[in-house]
């Protein structure tokens, strides 16, 4: 029977040069090494241009129900930079257990709070602009693939960290924590049923909810002049952390023993 397709159907979606760069742009972004100021606000910039045109050929129907993004952050995850547990390790500093999941949310956190000050920052720079109507949805969506590549980040070396390893492809995988984000849970290997079906009908439309939600938060980042930065870099750092609290009581809960931490420091003798 004819009629309109409902939100949670399959959609045909054709496949263009400037969405694969998009996807890359996006794992760039939520890499954690230190990137300055000036590269990260020429690659938001970027991205937001190329979203500007994705946007154009997704129509609004698109926009607004949130598939757009939810098919953009689905490409873009495979291109989320996951390190293992000995990398992490290694990269900070040879910490372990806690202190190791306490510096990867810092981390993360500090990744938001980056985006969210570099959504402001554009904002106040084009405020004076007319094409600003025109550029400022670009500017969301582009604010909110990011936070959401560095929570999914932060949510998969998590999982690394306490010991809970998710196999599979790259694609398989970015599926994966890509569900436990927009869903705000840690998985749990012993529930096979509960990841099996990654981003099937309700994980897509879970996905295209939370993805909405987050641009809605971006929205403080429109503020006047560099109020925006301030209000979104807040924001989002309150967050993240918020985020990574929830999912490391599953993970805590999914472990069946404490994890190693470092050697806790005896006082010093006076």
């Amino acid at each position: 029977m004819g009629g309109e397709k409902r939100d949670d159907e399959e959609h045909t979606t054709v496949a263009v040069p400037e969405d694969a760069e998009i996807g890359e742009l996006i794992g760039k972004l939520s890499n954690d090494d230190d990137m300055d100021r000036e590269t990260r606000g020429r690659l938001f910039g970027r991205l937001a241009r190329l979203l500007g045109h994705s946007a154009s050929r997704a129509g609004a129907a698109g926009i607004a129900r949130g598939r757009w993004l939810a098919d953009l952050m689905t490409a873009a995850a495979p291109h989320i930079p996951i390190r293992d547990l000995e990398t992490l390790s290694r990269h900070h500093h040879g910490l372990t257990g806690e202190d190791l999941a306490d510096n990867v949310v810092r981390v993360a956190a500090n990744g938001t709070t980056a985006v969210g000050a570099a959504g402001g920052a554009l904002a106040a720079v084009q405020f004076a602009a007319p094409p600003l109507l025109l550029t400022a949805p670009a500017q969301l969506a582009a604010e909110t693939l990011v936070i959401a590549a560095v929570e999914v980040k932060m949510i998969a070396e998590l999982h690394e960290v306490y010991g809970v390893r998710v196999e599979g492809s790259g694609t398989a995988r970015g599926a994966a924590f890509l569900t436990a984000w927009a869903k705000r849970r840690g998985i749990n290997p012993l529930e096979t049923g509960s990841f099996a079906n990654a981003l099937g009908s309700a994980a897509k439309v879970a996905l295209r909810k939370r993805l909405l939600r987050t641009m809605g938060r971006s929205l403080s980042t429109m503020g006047p002049f560099l109020t925006g930065a301030a209000a979104g870099a807040a924001l989002n750092r309150t967050a993240t952390k918020r985020l990574s609290e929830e999912i490391r009581k599953d993970l805590r809960a999914t472990t069946s023993t404490p994890l190693p931490s470092e050697p806790p420091r005896l006082p010093s003798a006076d």
